[in-house]
């Protein structure tokens, strides 16, 4: 087919505007799915998707329409709303020519919204403002369009969708073909294609998801991939609708998947350039992608020592498919070899996590999560990265601590503006700046610690703002701190998982908090356990768990008193000794419930 029938473009917006519904339609109206096998959220794959009602996982499908006589190829890619999967956003901008920037009627824009036509602009890509969910009763239609008007210009043309009902749909369909432009046309140039994901398959190997830049490849053809310097064959190739389906060859300007054979996941990165061997020479790597940063760490054991390898494997396939986090090996006196990994948020930790779990049948323990900081020892003149608390070396060696703040954009209702500023003041925010996009709603800017933005901060801004005010942040550098190292004692034994770094002014309500936390969530043992909250040698917090009481004169009937006190006596011997060599085992439930909290 002629290249300038391609259309590729992405669907942008934030959280629960409607993106997995509009694919739905798309598909509905090209014919790409059988209506017998059409579902909601039909791109959304994984039970977790399904499960939270978010796209964690960027989705490509192929569809193919007519208009006005014409066959055109749509390639479409489904991109995730929230703010820990901007990577999988800016892989997908990568990928194509244009982008559909949705905007929920009822809620206007939101931060990740803008956060993602920031991105899509940066690329040059063609944006298309689209309203959805008119049919709501509260939808603003003229609020919206102005707000989206004051970001774009008012010359911009907004087109106003229902994505449930299908309203607007075929409207914005014929409208993407005629504005969003064909790829530029490279047939005749040597084959190189763009890999912006990849997932692995048992029989096929590393199969490589690509955006054809130039020339065309065959199937059984040889490839080399320019970062690894690995050589094989095109075991196969073709297109996604939305499953994989074989064709016999890859165009310029087309996104489809090769699958490689490789068995060896290390060889196979994502932003690498693939090349046919034959004219490597004449082949330059493409540009590929920025590395994701990690911001948020957190160490992960497996519960069962003999599953580390299996752990390990199981790291290297989810980082072929989720390249946003990497992991290193490290150990732990206490929970002993484990890996440290860098997400770029909670809940990416959370959905790692659960994958883990889930698609490769480890159960795992979380550490606390905690940030890169800096760390400069006295008569020392380097820095030094620590990434958790057990790399932070004694506080009396320590000379300045810098930790990670970030640049915040908290977009919010105009009537919830004072309860979101008291928040970010108590989160140690500085305040930066105020921008109303209309009369009722404003945008906040605040430069704010990484710290406390990674500690439950999103859920505490949608509980002020009744789940109305949004947030995007990025990173600005580092600045000095008064930090302190809090350990967690648990039966006199230090739980390096669950101590972490504070604010020396908040250790002890902190220490206390948590102490009263762990106090509720540990199972109870069959004898009293200790709870310390500590900084260097001092006690902030106490208290005891109680032991798990066992009846041990249900048995008797009655008799002299002496009988019931041997019992008794018996017990409290037994008690005192599981005491004495005791150890105790913290589900890892409890320690997402501390993290979340």
């Amino acid at each position: 087919m002629d290249q300038t029938s391609f259309r590729n473009f992405v669907i942008i917006a934030h959280i629960d505007h409607g993106k997995s519904t509009l694919a739905d339609r798309l598909l509905e109206l090209t014919g790409t799915i059988d209506p017998k096998k059409m579902k909601e959220q039909l791109l959304d794959t994984m039970d977790l998707e399904r499960e939270k009602g978010i796209t964690i996982k960027l989705q490509p499908v192929r569809m193919n329409y007519e208009l006005d006589g014409r066959k055109y190829v749509l390639n479409l890619i489904d991109t995730p709303g929230h703010v820990d999967f901007s990577y999988e956003v800016s892989r997908s901008l990568a990928a194509v020519e244009g982008a559909l920037l949705l905007v929920d009627a009822t809620q206007g824009i939101q931060a990740q919204t803008l956060a993602n036509l920031y991105l899509a602009l940066e690329q040059g890509l063609t944006i298309i403002p689209v309203i959805n969910k008119i049919d709501m009763s509260s939808a603003d239609i003229e609020g919206t369009t102005k707000e989206i008007h004051k970001m774009l210009g008012q010359n911009e043309e907004v087109l106003a969708v229902s994505a449930k009902t299908g309203k607007g749909v075929p409207e914005l369909l014929e409208y993407l073909i005629k504005k969003i432009p064909p790829p530029i046309k490279n047939e005749e140039e040597p084959f190189r294609a763009l890999i912006f994901d990849s997932i692995y398959d048992a029989y096929k190997g590393v199969i490589l998801y690509v955006r054809v830049i130039d020339g065309k490849l065959r199937r059984d053809q040889e490839v080399y991939l320019k970062g690894s310097g690995a050589t094989t064959n095109a075991l196969e190739v073709g297109y996604f609708v939305p499953s994989l389906s074989p064709s016999e060859y890859l165009l310029s300007g087309e996104v489809g998947y090769i699958a490689t054979g490789l068995k060896d996941i290390k060889l196979c990165r994502v932003g690498d350039t693939i090349v046919l061997k034959k004219y490597l020479e004449d082949s330059p790597a493409l540009p590929g992608y920025e590395p994701s940063v990690p911001m948020v760490f957190a160490g992960v054991y497996p519960t069962e020592a003999n599953d580390y390898e299996d752990l390990r494997e199981a790291f290297n396939k989810l980082n072929l498919n989720d390249a946003a986090f990497t992991f290193d090996p490290e150990s732990s006196s206490a929970l002993g070899r484990g890996f440290k990994i860098g997400c770029l948020g909670l809940l990416h930790l959370e959905i790692i996590k659960e994958r883990i779990e889930r698609e490769f049948n480890l159960e795992v323990i979380l550490s606390t999560p905690s940030v890169r900081y800096r760390i400069k020892e006295k008569n020392k003149n380097e820095w030094k990265e620590i990434f958790s608390i057990t790399q932070m070396p004694d506080q009396a060696v320590i000379d300045l601590i810098e930790e990670p703040w970030v640049e915040a954009e908290i977009l919010t209702p105009r009537n919830y503006l004072g309860s979101v500023i008291k928040l970010l003041e108590n989160s140690r925010g500085e305040y930066r700046s105020t921008e109303f996009l209309q009369a009722e709603r404003a945008i906040i800017r605040y430069n704010l610690p990484l710290g406390e933005v990674i500690m439950n901060f999103y859920d505490k801004l949608k509980s002020v703002s009744a789940g109305y005010a949004s947030l995007n942040y990025v990173p600005i550098g580092f600045r000095r701190g008064d930090l302190v190292r809090l350990d967690i004692f648990i039966a006199g034994e230090r739980n390096e998982s669950l101590s972490r770094i504070v604010v020396r002014d908040e250790a002890f309500d902190i220490g206390k908090k948590l102490i009263k936390m762990l106090k509720k969530t540990l199972p109870r043992q069959q004898f009293t356990v200790s709870l310390q909250a500590i900084i260097g040698g001092k006690i902030l917090a106490r208290e005891n768990l109680p032991a798990m009481r066992k009846d041990v004169l249900a048995k008797l009937y009655g008799g002299d008193r002496t009988r019931k006190d041997k019992l008794l006596k018996k017990q409290k011997k037994g008690k005192k000794k599981m005491k004495e060599i005791g150890k105790i085992r913290i589900p890892s439930d409890v320690y997402l419930e501390i993290m979340k909290k």
